[in-house]
């Protein structure tokens, strides 16, 4: 009975787990991974909290209330119009969050769509897609989302645009190194050799075998995106006024960093947590999906 009761423990001990059960076991064994996504838990609560604000809430002007500094009233305190400071942070985690996923992911269709086909065709066409990203790279990320903006307009879509525009080449390059590791193993040649068509094998075959670092960059780049989206933001290039994004936030506020420091420093505060959480995650599943370190 003993042994059969052994026999149980030790089958249950090395069942097999499905890919993402792994990389949930990995990451929750991971103490700054589970930070990285209690934070961003956080700021997605945060997100859900904007939805039910109004718009008259974090526009409404009071003279009266001008420069206060934070209290149990106004948690943040509140702008030199009087608005409420913490209404306004919470209501720009809209903003903030669309900008760095939807930046993320414009760049991701692009530039796993052509590094993948770059990777698999070689050639004349591989040589010019990454001539063309060299030279998309080239161009400073902000100079290039300032031009992007200029030429478009103003409006949190081209925004997004700017910014996903100038990551495109990391993932580009990311997705063609991926597919050059993939696109020579058997079963890529079986499924060449049935006759599939070339697109449905890349889409089918190569590209989700090749995702583990795919998947750790886009977390990465996630952090970056929000970065260059409250720069272009703090520069006057972001999201039109009255939104309260929270580089722009800092912007109309700093020339009361000394009098006033906290209108600054709340929504500063936001965004360093809100990157350190997608780094966090990040360095997390790289550690998840890299064979290697889970043989340790």
């Amino acid at each position: 009975m003993s042994n059969m009761n052994l026999n149980e423990l030790t089958s249950k001990k090395y069942k097999k787990r499905s890919m993402m059960a792994e990389i949930f076991h990995h990451l929750s064994k991971n103490k700054g991974a589970m930070a990285g996504f209690i934070i961003l838990s956080l700021m997605i609560l945060a997100f859900i909290a904007s939805l039910f604000i109004s718009v008259d809430s974090i526009t409404a002007m009071n003279a009266r209330m001008r420069f206060t500094s934070p209290s149990a009233e106004h948690w943040f305190g509140t702008d030199g119009f009087g608005r409420d400071l913490f209404l306004r942070v919470i209501y720009g985690a809209r903003y903030t969050l669309a900008i760095g996923l939807g930046a993320v992911t414009f760049g991701a269709i692009f530039g796993i769509t052509f590094g993948s086909l770059a990777g698999y065709y070689g050639g004349n066409f591989e040589e010019i897609i990454m001539r063309a990203s060299d030279v998309l790279a080239s161009i400073p990320g902000i100079l290039l989302g300032m031009v992007i903006v200029t030429v478009l307009g103003q409006s949190l879509q081209n925004l997004i645009i700017a910014v996903g525009v100038q990551a495109t080449p990391i993932y580009l390059r990311m997705a063609r190194a991926s597919t050059l590791t993939v696109r020579n193993h058997e079963f890529v040649e079986a499924a060449r050799a049935v006759g599939l068509p070339h697109l449905r094998i890349i889409f089918t075959q190569v590209l989700p075998n090749g995702l583990s670092p795919i998947i750790v960059t886009l977390t990465a780049s996630l952090g970056i995106a929000i970065i260059v989206g409250a720069s272009l933001s703090f520069l006057g290039f972001g999201v039109p006024v009255p939104a309260p994004e929270w580089g722009a936030i800092i912007a109309d506020n700093r020339a009361y960093a000394r009098s006033a420091p906290w209108l600054m420093s709340f929504p500063g505060m936001f965004i360093m947590m809100t990157v350190l959480a997608f780094n966090l995650l990040g360095d997390g599943l790289r550690d998840a999906l890299d064979p290697k370190l889970k043989m340790r």
